[in-house]
C-alpha cells in the first residue's frame, strides 16, 4: 500500500478524484489542513462518488506530525521546481507521496531540505503544472507498476 499526502488541497472536485483514485488502488490518503474547502462540501463527495466508504482518510494539522509518526518511511515530494523524473524514483511498499496545494505546490523550504527525493512529472516549459487529481494519478501508477501492481486485478 502506498500513502498520497495532499498539504493544504483547496479544490474540492481535486480531492474528491484522488480520493476515488486512492480507493480503487487501495491507498491511504492524508490531508493536511488548513484544507480549502469541508471535507462534507457535496463537490467532494460527488467527485468521490460512493467509493467513500472504501478509503482510509486521516486529517492531520501539519506534514511534520505525519513525518513524525513515520519516521522510517520514505517520503517523496512532486514539485516543478527540480530535475529528477518520477520515473526514476524507486517507490517502495509503505512510501508516502506528497503533493502540495493547487496555487503554490510544496514550500521551497521543504524541498531544499529533501532534494533526493523531490521528483517532478515532465512537461512543457511554458506550462505551469498539471491539475492536482491528474498528478497524483500519474506519480501513484508508476509506482502501482514498479510494484507489480499488487493486490490489484
Amino acid at each position: 500500500m502506498f500513502n498520497i499526502v495532499l498539504v493544504e488541497p483547496e479544490i474540492p472536485q481535486n480531492t474528491g478524484n484522488i480520493a476515488r483514485t486512492c480507493a480503487a488502488t487501495g491507498c491511504r490518503l492524508y490531508l493536511v489542513r488548513p484544507l480549502g474547502f469541508s471535507i462534507d462540501e457535496k463537490q467532494v463527495r460527488r467527485a468521490g462518488l460512493d467509493y467513500w466508504d472504501k478509503v482510509d482518510i486521516r486529517i492531520y494539522d501539519s506534514l511534520d506530525e505525519i513525518m513524525r509518526e513515520n519516521p522510517d518511511a520514505a517520503f517523496y515530494f512532486s514539485t516543478t521546481r527540480c530535475r529528477k523524473n518520477y520515473t526514476e524514483q524507486r517507490y517502495e511498499k509503505g512510501c508516502f507521496i506528497v503533493f502540495g496545494k493547487e496555487t503554490a505546490g510544496l514550500p521551497a523550504s521543504l524541498l531544499s531540505a529533501h532534494p533526493e527525493q523531490c521528483m517532478r512529472i515532465p512537461m512543457r516549459g511554458d506550462l505551469r503544472s498539471l491539475n492536482l487529481s491528474n498528478a497524483v494519478a500519474v506519480i501513484l501508477y508508476e509506482a502501482l507498476r514498479q510494484n507489480g501492481f499488487e493486490g490489484l486485478e
